[in-house]
């Protein structure tokens, strides 16, 4: 029996049920497939290049994003003065935000300063976006 002859097996994953590299890569090619939509090509790294996990170019050849991809909206002083971009997906929603703009937003936001996370490390992630980020992000959606 040719391969052409066979069906494709088509079985939907468990997101949970993936460990965190398969996670990563599911999260590329989601991410990916949004911005192609606009125009983007993007290069999933194999090791992370000056903080990316992936490239987005632009078909017109004038944008270039690093991009770092994260399970949640975060910031982090490792980012910092990386001119790196953060996507996450919060459900069908995706978000890709310039990191240090967040981060100063975030911060003058003041919601988590007394935070010992924000305060030692400026380093904080949100496992669900709080009603008051949501504000922050409202122009980094791209929508579908």
């Amino acid at each position: 029996m040719s391969l052409a002859s066979s069906p494709l097996e088509l079985v939907r994953v468990s997101y949970a049920d993936l460990n965190s590299r398969q996670k990563e890569t599911y999260n590329f090619h989601r991410t990916a497939a949004r911005l192609v939509e606009y125009g983007y090509n993007s290069i999933l790294l194999s090791d992370d290049w000056l903080g990316a996990d992936f490239i987005a170019y632009h078909n017109d050849g004038q944008r270039f994003y690093r991009i770092q991809l994260k399970g949640r909206l975060t910031i982090d002083n490792k980012y910092v003065g990386r001119d790196l971009y953060i996507a996450f997906w919060d459900g069908d929603r995706l978000y890709i935000y310039p990191h240090d703009e967040m981060a100063d937003r975030v911060d003058q936001a003041g919601h988590i300063v007394a935070s010992a996370s924000w305060r030692e490390h400026r380093s904080y992630s949100w496992p669900s976006v709080p009603k008051w980020a949501r504000q922050l992000l409202v122009n980094f959606e791209v929508f579908p």
